[in-house]
């Protein structure tokens, strides 16, 4: 059976090593440094489950999240944010608004990881 794929975006290529070394034992992990880069890949490889930072420079993790559940080529795929910043309001805004699907905060353990992949 074929490994489901994950992408993850995240301007701190320590933390796109840190999922991938956490996952990519049952999991294909791809990596993205920012949100447009994540879209533009999203629509090329249609990744089963996107995991977005908030704070990226360019088009940060909201904006990209935006930008892919609006997109009916993409809008299917599960996004879940990744961030630094709990607070209630960028949960909100992340989920009501931008359409993401979970949230994790770091730091994360592997377990937070498996939780929100689910």
């Amino acid at each position: 059976m074929d490994k489901k794929t994950i992408l993850i975006a995240d301007d701190e290529p320590n933390i796109r090593l840190l999922v991938s070394n956490m996952l990519s034992k049952d999991y294909t992990v791809i990596g993205a440094s920012d949100g447009k880069e994540a879209v533009n890949i999203a629509h090329n490889q249609k990744p089963d489950l996107i995991m977005l930072d908030i704070l990226m420079p360019g088009m940060d993790g909201l904006t990209a999240c935006y930008a892919l559940k609006t997109d009916q080529a993409t809008k299917a795929i599960p996004v879940v944010m990744l961030t630094a910043i709990g607070y209630e309001l960028n949960k909100k805004l992340s989920k009501d608004i931008m359409g993401a699907d979970g949230y994790i905060t770091k730091p994360f353990s592997s377990q937070d990881l498996v939780d929100a992949i689910g």
